[in-house]
């Protein structure tokens, strides 16, 4: 049996784990981002991989190879973590500074949300010649698309649907970003205005909503209403095959599913239902960028997918 090591890097926390050839997770690690600078936020990557060797007793020169996760642009040829928003790593030479640690010479860098959608599209029930959606919600939105058994990726920033212009009845407009209208951070902003208290968070918000309250509920449907809008915007662009949902605020809220297909509806032609039983939640939840990232590395020997 291969291992290689997976890690996911965000801005909240690091996880790493050793990944076997199925897919299964073993000795996980996990630390708290320090975004301050960028050394000491690469010394905390360094402590949550040595974690791992150290809870697994595996050697690094016994593993397969390596596969990180990192938010916003990489350069995957050259190994470098280009720009994120909340991460102090521009053009950090990630690949070449973890060589310096680790005696691995197989480590594969990408985008994390790729790298969660590469485990989703693995464990999902999909041809290799389908076309394939993950669409992440939770500090950010974003996703990634999987297209004859290769990603899409323009000239490196496909998938950046958070950026995609939607209705939001709270603008002066009318339209926000749907990264400022669905995300974590944007819903509770919209409980805070709609509540009329600074101090509830996302997860509160949800549990308002839950006992029925009014507020929350005309609330929560002003944010269905705009993830729709971007939603049916990549129904109607690439008419895929599967959506897969991840991030925290759709895995720790699953219904919000059932009340995107029913707004979807209201868009919808009759050509367009078919794509309703094919929309689901993550199968993976937050394990999704730490396998994902394992896999790619243990494939990446093999034969890389572009």
């Amino acid at each position: 049996m291969k291992y290689s090591l997976g890690v996911d890097v965000g801005g909240t926390k690091i996880a790493a784990a050793l990944i076997d050839e199925h897919g299964k997770a073993f000795y996980p690690s996990q630390v708290k981002s320090v975004t301050t600078d960028k050394e000491t936020m690469f010394h905390k990557l360094i402590e949550c991989i040595e974690t791992v060797f150290l809870k697994s007793g595996f050697d690094p020169a016994e593993i397969t190879g390596m596969g990180i996760g990192v938010p916003g642009k990489v350069d995957r040829s050259n190994g470098i973590a280009v720009y994120q928003n909340n991460l102090p790593w521009s053009n950090f030479p990630l690949v070449s500074r973890l060589k310096q640690y680790f005696a691995i010479e197989n480590i594969v860098i990408d985008n994390d949300v790729y790298m969660a959608a590469y485990a989703e599209w693995k464990m999902s029930d999909v041809k290799e010649t389908d076309t394939f959606v993950f669409f992440t919600i939770s500090t950010g939105v974003s996703c990634s698309i999987i297209h004859n058994g290769a990603f899409l990726r323009g000239m490196g920033f496909a998938g950046e649907i958070g950026l995609f212009p939607v209705q939001n009845k709270s603008s002066l407009n009318g339209m926000k970003s749907l990264e400022e209208s669905v995300s974590g951070p944007a819903i509770q902003q919209v409980a805070a205005k709609k509540l009329g208290t600074n101090l509830i968070t996302t997860e509160g918000f949800f549990k308002v909503y839950q006992q029925g309250n009014a507020r929350a509920v005309a609330a929560l449907g002003e944010i269905i209403e705009s993830l729709t809008h971007g939603v049916y915007g990549i129904i109607s662009l690439l008419d895929p095959h599967k959506i897969v949902f991840g991030g925290g605020v759709m895995n720790n809220n699953t219904y919000l599913l059932e009340l995107l297909k029913k707004e979807l509806q209201h868009y919808l032609i009759p050509e367009q239902k078919k794509s309703l039983p094919n929309i689901d939640i993550s199968k993976l939840k937050q394990e999704a960028g730490v396998i994902g990232a394992g896999l790619r590395s243990l494939e990446y020997d093999l034969q890389p997918m572009s």
